[in-house]
């Protein structure tokens, strides 16, 4: 190669020579100069390696344990590096719970050589669950916690155990006040999920703390809530959901207790502290735990707290693809992954990553390898792991999704998070979300209505993100069914989403033959026929010349004389009420000019809202005429009517009260209306509109400082809103009880000649007033606490104002009353429980 370099070369012979010079009186020149070697300053190195730490699969955890730690003790008397370190870590800890064993095993792999690191990293950690505490933030006290436990080997004395008993003792307090009570099964979940973490760490000889502790919480643990059937999934009905679903904090005392009876076992967590040596030289300098000052009283914090259930959508396999509930695994796993999921809720994508590479944070062997296909787990050598982790994380999110009664963030995150997810790991992901699709289903008719609802949204959802292909032909036989089966009703809902978010044509083409009948041609107008072109329809001239008016935009007093002569026309003909037919035609004119998008129906509504509020005022028939109208255009595309229908509630053209009326009684009829997806999505938004601005009202009712008038007229809005509303869920109680009992009218001339029809509708009824009677439970619940809250921390301050000499917990009392009221101020629950009504929207942006 360097003879044929140095051969003299012709222009047009072997390379150009303006880019390549030889220079034969020196071998050894350097033809380009060298770049500058760039030597990445100490600190920025360690901030990328600790960010990073066991996050690939490709390093081992316990070489980039060491890796920190020398570069740690390398800048020795380094306050930048210090600091940084502390400060990075903090933030990990509460914010990627799946790195905390390993940023603990840093921590004791430099504290024999830098103590005051570990010193460093305890006085921060309490100092941080100290002040979160006072607000009730209990994840990051629960995490903090964690990592707490993680060093429970270089802690003095009994370490950790004094304040999880502590914690017990208020825990106590507040289930002896009420039975009801769940901030103190938060505290107990809290107790119990640090317990195997502090097992697993370098810490020796504490197995008579923990039995005597788990002795203490087997009390409230295994007492079943007062609450926990609001929240249950199931109506234990289906053909496999009848399992017995168990709250978290039972099942965490029986796994603990089974734990504890096999020596501590604990085979799934990583024991990264031991990269660090021998457990003499991790614990060779130990240090006092500074003080954990819990608040008395305990607040619950920004969320509603309620018994939590554990849900999984891998039950009763063949195969065993994620950890029984019998496992401590089940629940540690899920802890670490729901936390991850909640608190990186600002950027799906990295969420989705922690996802899948979950078996990076647990220990060897815990689970089999990635996107192992499920037909190969019978191949997988007996005794060991069949369990899969792109199962568990998928199980993860969907414990979220279907969550009672609402997830902590809106439902179109954990969407985009399975979304995102099935896009980064398509092998996979897929494979496991088929498996989760198919189980659903095959529970639709035991899961709660609510919950069905949500997994029919997240399905068509999904769909549209990947084309619309679906094994359709799985469900074929099903196809035949009454419309009233709840599978039936399932198909037909998910398929009017999928077309709301593209078109009918599309759909049909992706469905096999016999399930062609559920889109109708129909369906695949753009525009829906305006009905009184038809000469044969009643007021037709009259009509259409409306029709013109309104899109001429002609005045107001135009418009008057062609209504003017339907109703007169109604009156010769005997009609009830003449406004009914005039109201019809207006609005049927209104729809049609505005079909074309939802800003042409918006902006026609807006210049005729003087005329439609009015029409309200003058017949309470009228009003709901207008919502037969709007739904009786859209009838092919229901979901459009719906969304008109939540406009012109906005505009207060309609009432709440009018809206329940028209679904569930003007239209009740046998119970049939209940079985359409559309009209749950009706009345469960109308009721919404109606909570929350109960809601609202008290959040501003709590405000500090508000002058004495404005207070009381807040007060007289607070009991007139809660009336209404209570009166909105009556008339939705009376009106479902009829169905679910088999006595609404039409029902009961009806009940002997179709038994199994009559049989699914009340079934039906049964689950409308199972969602709509926790809603309501959810709400007063809501409304008593926080106003209770608001009074306790009113009178705190008062009592403090008048103290002369504050002691030093005194400025806590204050500071709780003042950041449970601002936390509410800025409006959190508004924010979490906007998520039924919001999430369909955000589908279709997406």
């Amino acid at each position: 190669m360097a003879e044929h370099d140095k051969r003299p070369q012709s222009y047009r012979g072997g390379f150009n020579h303006r880019k390549r010079r030889y220079r034969a009186e020196d071998d050894d020149y350097e033809r380009r100069p060298q770049r500058r070697r760039y030597e990445e300053p100490l600190h920025v190195k360690l901030q990328r390696q600790l960010l990073a730490i066991a996050e690939s699969p490709l390093k081992k955890a316990d070489e980039e344990i060491k890796g920190i730690a020398h570069m740690i003790l390398e800048a020795d008397g380094d306050e930048e590096i210090r600091n940084d370190f502390a400060e990075i870590a903090m933030q990990l800890i509460v914010e990627q719970p799946l790195k905390i064993p390993f940023i603990a095993a840093v921590v004791l792999a430099v504290n024999s050589k830098k103590p005051e690191l570990a010193a460093l990293m305890l006085e921060k950690a309490v100092n941080a669950v100290n002040e979160k505490l006072q607000v009730g933030a209990w994840r990051a006290v629960k995490l903090i916690l964690r990592f707490l436990g993680c060093l429970q080997g270089l802690l003095e004395s009994d370490g950790i155990f004094p304040v999880l008993e502590e914690l017990f003792s208020r825990a106590v307090d507040l289930q002896t006040a009420s039975s009801e009570d769940s901030l103190g099964l938060e505290l107990v979940k809290i107790i119990l999920l640090t317990l195997p973490y502090i097992m697993s760490s370098s810490a020796t000889g504490f197995e008579d703390h923990a039995a005597s502790l788990l002795e203490k919480t087997d009390v409230i643990a295994s007492t079943p809530h007062a609450l926990e059937a609001l929240v249950d999934p199931y109506l234990g009905n289906g053909d496999e959901a009848g399992q017995q679903v168990q709250s978290v904090i039972a099942l965490l005392q029986k796994q603990l207790q089974a734990e504890a009876s096999h020596s501590w076992v604990l085979a799934c967590l990583p024991r990264a502290w031991q990269v660090s040596g021998s457990e003499e030289e991790v614990e060779s300098t130990r240090h006092g735990l500074p003080t954990i000052n819990i608040p008395t009283p305990v607040l619950p914090g920004a969320r509603p707290l309620l018994p939590e259930i554990y849900f999984s959508v891998y039950g009763n396999q063949d195969m065993e693809t994620v950890p029984p509930t019998s496992s401590i695994t089940s629940s540690l796993l899920r802890d670490s992954l729901v936390d991850t999921i909640n608190i990186l809720d600002y950027n799906r994508n990295v969420t989705a990553k922690f996802l899948i590479d979950v078996d990076c944070y647990f220990a060897p062997n815990t689970f089999v390898k990635r996107a192992t296909p499920f037909d190969r787990l019978r191949d997988v050598e007996e005794g060991k792991s069949t369990w899969k982790p792109e199962d568990a994380a998928v199980d993860a999110v969907f414990s979220q999704l279907l969550q009672l009664p609402m997830p902590e963030h809106k439902l179109v995150y954990y969407h985009s998070v399975l979304t995102e997810s099935c896009k980064i790991a398509p092998a996979a992901i897929a494979p496991s979300l088929g498996r989760a699709i198919r189980y659903l289903y095959r529970n639709v008719e035991a899961m709660d209505l609510e919950l069905e609802y949500r997994y029919m949204d997240w399905f068509s959802h999904h769909l549209s993100n990947f084309g619309f292909t679906w094994k359709w032909t799985e469900w074929v036989d099903d196809v035949e069914l009454s419309i009233a089966h709840p599978k039936k009703a399932f198909m037909v809902g998910a398929l009017e989403k999928e077309i709301r978010l593209s078109f009918a044509q599309r759909i049909r083409g992706t469905l096999p033959e016999p399930y062609q009948p559920l889109i109708s041609t129909a369906k695949e107008k753009d525009t829906p026929d305006f009905k009184y072109k038809s000469d044969q329809t009643p007021y037709s001239p009259q009509a259409l010349e409306i029709l013109r008016l309104l899109r001429s935009k002609a005045p107001d007093q135009e418009l008057q004389t062609h209504i003017d002569s339907i109703e007169s026309q109604a009156v010769s003909l005997d009609v009830a009420d003449p406004l009914v037919p005039s109201t019809d035609a207006y609005v049927t004119s209104i729809c049609f000019v505005g079909s074309k998008s939802l800003s042409h129906v918006l902006s026609c509504i807006e210049r005729c809202k003087e005329r439609l509020l009015g029409i309200g005022l003058r017949s309470e028939v009228a009003r709901r005429q207008i919502i037969t109208s709007v739904m009786d255009y859209w009838i092919e595309k229901p979901g459009i009517g719906v969304n008109v229908v939540d406009k012109l509630l906005n505009y207060t053209i309609l009432t709440p009260m009018s809206v329940i009326t028209w679904a569930l009684l003007d239209n009740k009829g046998r119970g049939m209306i209940l079985t359409h997806a559309h009209i749950y999505e009706m009345v469960a938004s109308t009721v919404f509109k109606v909570t929350n601005r109960v809601r609202q009202i008290v959040l501003a009712r709590n405000q500090k400082g508000l002058p004495k008038e404005q207070a009381a007229l807040l007060e007289d809005t607070l009991e007139k809103e809660r009336r209404e509303m209570r009166n909105l869920f009556a008339v939705v109680e009376d009106s479902l009880v009829g169905v679910a009992g088999g006595f609404a009218d039409e029902m009961a001339e009806s009940r002997n000649q179709d038994t199994d029809g009559e049989a699914l509708l009340r079934k039906w009824g049964e689950r409308w007033l199972r969602v709509f009677r926790r809603k309501m439970a959810v709400e007063e619940t809501w409304v008593s606490e926080t106003l209770a809250a608001a009074a306790a921390a009113a009178d705190g301050q008062a009592i403090e104002e008048e103290e002369v000499e504050k002691p030093e917990g005194g400025a806590t009392i204050d500071g709780v009353g003042e950041t449970y009221s601002s936390t509410n101020g800025n409006g959190i629950f508004a924010m979490e429980t906007e998520t039924e009504a919001n999430a369909k929207a955000e589908d279709e942006e997406l």
